[in-house]
């Protein structure tokens, strides 16, 4: 059975992520469009000292073949993809959503934040690298605009 160190190898990294979030659903709380919590989040991820790239661009595959593209949120610390939602309920659809942006980034962790709610919802999703799709392209090297913050 694995550690809890093994099975959330990331947990230091996405507990500032989590208190970061909470910080901007506290200040902000609900009621805003999803770009808004999205911004606020990037400037409380840079005062936290946390790296990380906004809005960055996966590719997508369909059975080894480049099928199209789309982006994710966050990707932070160049491993840990960062969707969010600012609807009143998480949906199962939200949640398959996230699964599928992290399976096709390649990356093993990732979180889904929803501030659309009275309290901030937090999903942890993780993924075995060993299924399924090649890896898309890393975040440190090709993240939208050069707006890699650290």
């Amino acid at each position: 059975m694995a550690t809890l160190d093994e099975q959330y190898s990331d947990r230091d990294v996405t507990g500032k992520i989590i208190g970061c979030a909470m910080e901007v659903h506290r200040v902000l709380g609900n009621g805003f469009q999803e770009v808004i919590y999205q911004r606020a989040l990037d400037m409380e991820m840079t005062s936290q000292g946390l790296e990380f790239c906004r809005e960055f661009e996966m590719t997508i595959y369909y059975k080894g073949a480049e099928i199209g593209t789309r982006r994710v949120d966050f990707c932070v610390a160049g491993r840990i993809m960062v969707e969010l939602k600012a609807v009143t309920v998480l949906e199962d659809v939200h949640l398959a959503q996230a699964k599928n942006y992290l399976e096709a980034s390649g990356m093993t962790t990732g979180l889904l934040l929803n501030f659309g709610g009275r309290s901030l919802d937090i999903k942890r999703v993780m993924h075995s690298p060993s299924q399924r799709i090649p890896r898309s392209k890393d975040c440190h090297t090709h993240c939208p605009h050069h707006d890699f913050h650290d």
